[in-house]
């Protein structure tokens, strides 16, 4: 048999969601071991399968889980004090992060899961994210003890998000080699160590199908969609359109983009002079008022 499935970004996320939660590693540490949730809006939806959408509830605000944004056609970021703290869970209890990666990290080990969004994928299966912050943020802090150590490294994305190539994009990307950005300027981070979950992938852990990206796009809410073709034995493929028409109208998260006239993504270890922004601006509206934005940026 054979059928078509079309996915919203949100019906993708709760798909790869459900996906993540159900992979035998991630069932594993959750019962005996450690795992991270990174900020993400497809880890808002992994957090709700793992933990169940009323725990989630209790724990995060799930708007502002998440740390760099596109919105407005513009790279932005969560306001830091909207930010939940990072999701570490213990045995499947949460517990409260603690001030470094380093220390969050001090416990974890080759049967300890991270999970990680991205903001691009390949045909090959790579995964790349975004960095923001001028110390490369919670990959960059923590991308070495993850290959170090063999730890589980887990990347949930949506095939709206492909790409021809991360491994060109990161070549291309840079904070300090962009001469202009439409908002904040980023480096790329490959994820070479990942087990990437696109709907792919998704389909056939919880569905035992094999499936096929055949197109993209979308209009009115429907803006990133992704086609798919999947195949398979009519028992395998019938679990597949129930799957899907279960999840058919997933309302998209509405996060707000940061306040520009008090955004600065930075850190103590870096010269008191970039901290402010006086010598390294990350972004052409850092630090303007309402009035002096472009009006598409202007109102949270």
């Amino acid at each position: 048999m054979r059928a078509l499935f079309v996915f919203t970004p949100a019906e993708s996320k709760r798909l790869i969601g459900k996906a993540v939660a159900n992979l035998e590693e991630v069932k594993r540490a959750k019962d005996h071991g450690k795992i991270l949730i990174g900020h993400g809006s497809t880890n808002v939806y992994v957090a709700e399968e793992i933990l169940g959408r009323e725990k989630v509830a209790q724990l995060i605000n799930k708007d502002t889980y998440l740390s760099g944004l596109i919105l407005r056609g513009n790279l932005c970021t969560t306001l830091a004090e909207e930010k939940t703290p990072i999701l570490i869970l213990n045995r499947g209890v949460v517990e409260p992060p603690a001030l470094t990666m380093a220390e969050i990290l001090r416990e974890f080990g080759p049967d300890s899961i991270f999970i990680k969004g991205a903001n691009a994928v390949d045909p090959e299966g790579n995964a790349g994210v975004f960095m923001a912050h001028p110390e490369g943020g919670t990959i960059g802090w923590s991308i070495g003890t993850i290959i170090a150590r063999g730890i589980k490294l887990i990347v949930p994305v949506g095939l709206e998000k492909l790409v021809p190539s991360v491994k060109k994009a990161v070549t291309l990307c840079g904070q300090q080699t962009l001469d202009y950005c439409q908002g904040l300027k980023v480096g790329m981070m490959p994820l070479s160590s990942a087990k990437v979950i696109t709907e792919v992938e998704a389909l056939r852990i919880l569905a035992g199908v094999e499936s096929y990206h055949v197109a993209s796009g979308g209009n009115t809410g429907s803006e990133g969609s992704v086609v798919l073709v999947a195949e398979g034995d009519a028992p395998e493929i019938e679990k597949a359109v129930k799957l899907l028409e279960s999840i058919k109208g997933e309302p998209s998260l509405l996060p707000r983009k940061g306040i520009c006239s008090t955004c600065v993504l930075s850190s103590p270890a870096l010269p008191k002079e970039e901290r402010t922004g006086e010598r390294f601006k990350l972004c052409p509206y850092q630090n303007k008022t309402e009035n002096e934005l472009p009006s598409y940026l202007r109102n949270r």
